[in-house]
Protein backbone atom coordinates (compact mmCIF):
# COMPACT_ATOMS: atom_id res chain seq x y z
CA UNK A 1 0.00 0.00 0.00
CA UNK A 2 3.27 2.61 0.74
CA UNK A 3 2.74 5.10 -2.31
CA UNK A 4 6.14 5.38 -4.18
CA UNK A 5 8.32 8.49 -4.15
CA UNK A 6 8.00 10.20 -7.55
CA UNK A 7 10.54 11.89 -9.59
CA UNK A 8 8.73 15.60 -8.11
CA UNK A 9 8.61 14.35 -4.78
CA UNK A 10 12.37 13.87 -4.75
CA UNK A 11 13.54 16.82 -6.52
CA UNK A 12 11.63 18.80 -3.58
CA UNK A 13 12.81 16.79 -0.67
CA UNK A 14 16.54 17.24 -2.42
CA UNK A 15 15.85 20.91 -3.06
CA UNK A 16 15.07 21.15 0.49
CA UNK A 17 18.19 19.26 1.70
CA UNK A 18 20.03 21.91 -0.52
CA UNK A 19 18.65 24.93 1.15
CA UNK A 20 21.02 24.73 4.30
CA UNK A 21 18.94 26.53 6.80
CA UNK A 22 16.02 25.97 9.25
CA UNK A 23 13.68 27.98 7.74
CA UNK A 24 14.57 27.86 4.24
CA UNK A 25 11.14 26.33 2.83
CA UNK A 26 8.56 23.86 2.34
CA UNK A 27 8.37 20.27 0.92
CA UNK A 28 5.48 19.32 -0.91
CA UNK A 29 5.07 16.06 0.21
CA UNK A 30 4.29 12.79 -2.43
CA UNK A 31 0.35 12.15 -3.11
CA UNK A 32 -1.43 9.95 -0.05
CA UNK A 33 -2.59 6.68 -1.47
CA UNK A 34 -6.18 6.34 -0.75
CA UNK A 35 -6.28 3.14 -2.70
CA UNK A 36 -6.61 -0.50 -1.96
CA UNK A 37 -4.60 -1.97 1.44
CA UNK A 38 -5.59 -3.71 4.49
CA UNK A 39 -9.36 -3.66 4.95
CA UNK A 40 -10.09 -1.32 8.16
CA UNK A 41 -11.42 -4.35 9.99
CA UNK A 42 -7.60 -6.23 9.39
CA UNK A 43 -5.98 -3.00 10.56
CA UNK A 44 -8.10 -3.14 13.79
CA UNK A 45 -7.32 -6.68 14.23
CA UNK A 46 -3.94 -5.70 14.00
CA UNK A 47 -2.93 -2.83 15.61
CA UNK A 48 -1.09 -3.06 19.04
CA UNK A 49 1.74 -1.05 20.71
CA UNK A 50 5.04 -1.22 19.23
CA UNK A 51 8.02 0.00 21.21
CA UNK A 52 10.97 -2.02 19.47
CA UNK A 53 12.21 -0.76 16.14
CA UNK A 54 14.46 -1.87 13.37
CA UNK A 55 17.24 -0.03 12.22
CA UNK A 56 17.00 2.20 8.71
CA UNK A 57 15.17 4.76 7.48
CA UNK A 58 11.37 4.64 6.61
CA UNK A 59 10.41 6.74 2.85
CA UNK A 60 9.23 9.84 2.98
CA UNK A 61 6.24 8.62 0.94
CA UNK A 62 5.21 6.72 4.16
CA UNK A 63 6.12 9.61 6.76
CA UNK A 64 3.65 11.18 4.70
CA UNK A 65 0.80 9.05 4.33
CA UNK A 66 1.35 8.81 8.17
CA UNK A 67 0.84 12.41 8.44
CA UNK A 68 -2.38 12.79 6.10
CA UNK A 69 -4.13 9.91 8.09
CA UNK A 70 -3.35 12.02 11.28
CA UNK A 71 -4.59 14.97 10.05
CA UNK A 72 -4.83 15.26 6.30
CA UNK A 73 -7.58 16.77 4.20
CA UNK A 74 -10.11 14.36 2.37
CA UNK A 75 -12.12 16.81 1.57
CA UNK A 76 -13.07 20.36 1.03
CA UNK A 77 -12.65 21.68 4.25
CA UNK A 78 -12.50 18.47 6.13
CA UNK A 79 -9.55 16.10 7.34
CA UNK A 80 -9.34 12.46 8.58
CA UNK A 81 -10.11 12.93 11.68
CA UNK A 82 -13.17 14.63 13.46
CA UNK A 83 -13.02 17.75 14.70
CA UNK A 84 -15.75 19.42 17.41
CA UNK A 85 -17.43 22.33 15.47
CA UNK A 86 -14.47 22.09 12.56
CA UNK A 87 -11.91 24.13 14.42
CA UNK A 88 -8.80 21.81 14.04
CA UNK A 89 -7.07 23.01 17.19
CA UNK A 90 -4.48 20.09 16.50
CA UNK A 91 -1.16 20.65 14.88
CA UNK A 92 1.35 17.68 14.08
CA UNK A 93 5.04 17.56 13.76
CA UNK A 94 7.49 15.23 12.49
CA UNK A 95 10.42 14.93 14.20
CA UNK A 96 12.84 13.28 11.70
CA UNK A 97 16.17 11.49 11.85
CA UNK A 98 16.14 8.54 9.35
CA UNK A 99 13.67 9.43 7.01
CA UNK A 100 15.10 8.37 3.38
CA UNK A 101 15.53 12.02 1.18
CA UNK A 102 14.47 14.04 3.82
CA UNK A 103 17.23 15.79 6.32
CA UNK A 104 17.02 15.25 10.01
CA UNK A 105 15.19 17.98 11.53
CA UNK A 106 11.85 18.88 12.65
CA UNK A 107 9.01 20.11 10.29
CA UNK A 108 5.13 20.93 10.73
CA UNK A 109 2.75 19.32 8.87
CA UNK A 110 0.68 21.74 6.76
CA UNK A 111 -2.64 19.61 5.87
CA UNK A 112 -3.28 22.33 3.43
CA UNK A 113 -0.94 21.15 -0.24
CA UNK A 114 -0.06 18.31 1.71
CA UNK A 115 3.61 19.74 2.92
CA UNK A 116 6.20 20.06 5.41
CA UNK A 117 7.54 22.98 6.78
CA UNK A 118 11.40 22.51 8.26
CA UNK A 119 11.28 24.65 11.77
CA UNK A 120 14.79 23.22 13.34
CA UNK A 121 17.67 21.43 11.49
CA UNK A 122 19.09 18.43 12.93
CA UNK A 123 18.48 14.91 14.50
CA UNK A 124 16.24 16.16 17.98
CA UNK A 125 15.54 12.68 18.69
CA UNK A 126 17.52 12.06 21.61
CA UNK A 127 16.35 15.64 23.11
CA UNK A 128 13.28 14.61 22.64
CA UNK A 129 13.92 10.69 24.31
CA UNK A 130 15.28 12.72 27.07
CA UNK A 131 11.73 15.01 27.69
CA UNK A 132 10.26 11.70 27.62
CA UNK A 133 11.77 10.60 30.36
CA UNK A 134 14.56 8.30 28.83
CA UNK A 135 12.20 6.41 26.93
CA UNK A 136 14.11 4.39 24.91
CA UNK A 137 11.63 3.74 21.83
CA UNK A 138 11.63 7.41 20.96
CA UNK A 139 14.73 7.32 20.52
CA UNK A 140 14.86 4.35 18.21
CA UNK A 141 12.32 4.81 16.16
CA UNK A 142 13.07 6.85 12.80
CA UNK A 143 10.31 9.11 12.77
CA UNK A 144 8.58 10.36 16.05
CA UNK A 145 4.97 12.44 15.48
CA UNK A 146 4.11 15.15 18.73
CA UNK A 147 0.52 15.85 18.26
CA UNK A 148 0.06 19.78 19.46
CA UNK A 149 -3.07 21.90 20.44
CA UNK A 150 -4.03 25.30 20.81
CA UNK A 151 -7.05 25.08 22.69
CA UNK A 152 -8.59 28.64 22.64
CA UNK A 153 -9.25 27.47 19.19
CA UNK A 154 -12.05 25.19 20.64
CA UNK A 155 -12.68 26.99 23.70
CA UNK A 156 -13.30 30.08 22.46
CA UNK A 157 -16.44 28.30 21.04
CA UNK A 158 -16.99 25.69 23.58
CA UNK A 159 -15.92 27.64 26.64
CA UNK A 160 -13.38 25.26 29.47
CA UNK A 161 -15.58 22.44 27.86
CA UNK A 162 -14.07 22.72 24.78
CA UNK A 163 -10.44 21.04 26.27
CA UNK A 164 -12.24 18.03 26.47
CA UNK A 165 -13.23 18.20 23.02
CA UNK A 166 -9.55 18.62 22.03
CA UNK A 167 -8.32 15.20 23.70
CA UNK A 168 -10.97 13.59 22.37
CA UNK A 169 -9.77 14.66 18.74
CA UNK A 170 -6.21 13.95 19.68
CA UNK A 171 -7.66 10.02 20.43
CA UNK A 172 -9.04 10.35 16.74
CA UNK A 173 -5.77 11.55 15.26
CA UNK A 174 -3.89 8.94 17.39
CA UNK A 175 -6.36 5.86 16.57
CA UNK A 176 -5.42 7.23 12.97
CA UNK A 177 -2.13 7.08 12.88
CA UNK A 178 -2.09 3.67 14.35
CA UNK A 179 -4.23 1.81 11.76
CA UNK A 180 -2.50 3.87 9.32
CA UNK A 181 1.08 2.41 10.54
CA UNK A 182 -0.56 -1.28 10.73
CA UNK A 183 -1.44 -0.97 6.89
CA UNK A 184 2.04 0.07 5.47
CA UNK A 185 4.08 -2.37 8.00
CA UNK A 186 4.90 0.14 10.28
CA UNK A 187 4.23 -0.05 14.40
CA UNK A 188 3.68 3.03 16.82
CA UNK A 189 3.09 4.03 20.20
CA UNK A 190 1.09 6.58 21.70
CA UNK A 191 3.51 8.30 24.74
CA UNK A 192 1.74 10.87 26.94
CA UNK A 193 4.90 10.57 29.47
CA UNK A 194 6.98 13.08 28.88
CA UNK A 195 7.52 16.99 30.32
CA UNK A 196 5.61 19.58 28.33
CA UNK A 197 7.47 22.48 28.85
CA UNK A 198 10.42 20.19 27.09
CA UNK A 199 8.83 19.20 24.07
CA UNK A 200 7.46 22.88 23.57
CA UNK A 201 10.90 24.11 23.46
CA UNK A 202 12.40 21.46 21.34
CA UNK A 203 9.48 22.39 19.26
CA UNK A 204 9.64 26.27 19.51
CA UNK A 205 6.15 25.95 19.91
CA UNK A 206 4.09 29.57 19.93
CA UNK A 207 3.08 30.35 23.63
CA UNK A 208 -0.83 28.89 23.18
CA UNK A 209 0.56 25.82 22.03
CA UNK A 210 1.12 22.22 23.81
CA UNK A 211 2.26 19.11 23.08
CA UNK A 212 -0.02 16.33 23.79
CA UNK A 213 0.82 13.44 22.30
CA UNK A 214 3.97 12.05 21.29
CA UNK A 215 3.98 8.61 18.43
CA UNK A 216 7.36 6.96 17.22
CA UNK A 217 7.08 5.47 14.12
CA UNK A 218 9.54 2.67 12.39
CA UNK A 219 9.34 -0.68 11.22
CA UNK A 220 8.61 -3.25 14.28
CA UNK A 221 11.92 -4.79 15.59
Amino acid sequence: MAPRLGLAGMTLALGLAATGTAQAGSLTLPAPDTGTGLSVTEALDQRHSVRDFREGPISLANAGQILWAAQGTNRPEGRTAPSAGGLYPLTVYLVAGAVADLPAGIYRFLPEGHRLERVAEGDQRDRLARAARGQTWVRGAPAVLVITAVYARTTGKYGNRGRRYVHIEVGHAGQNVYLQAEALGLGTVMVGAFADAAVARILGLEEKAVPLALMPIGRPG
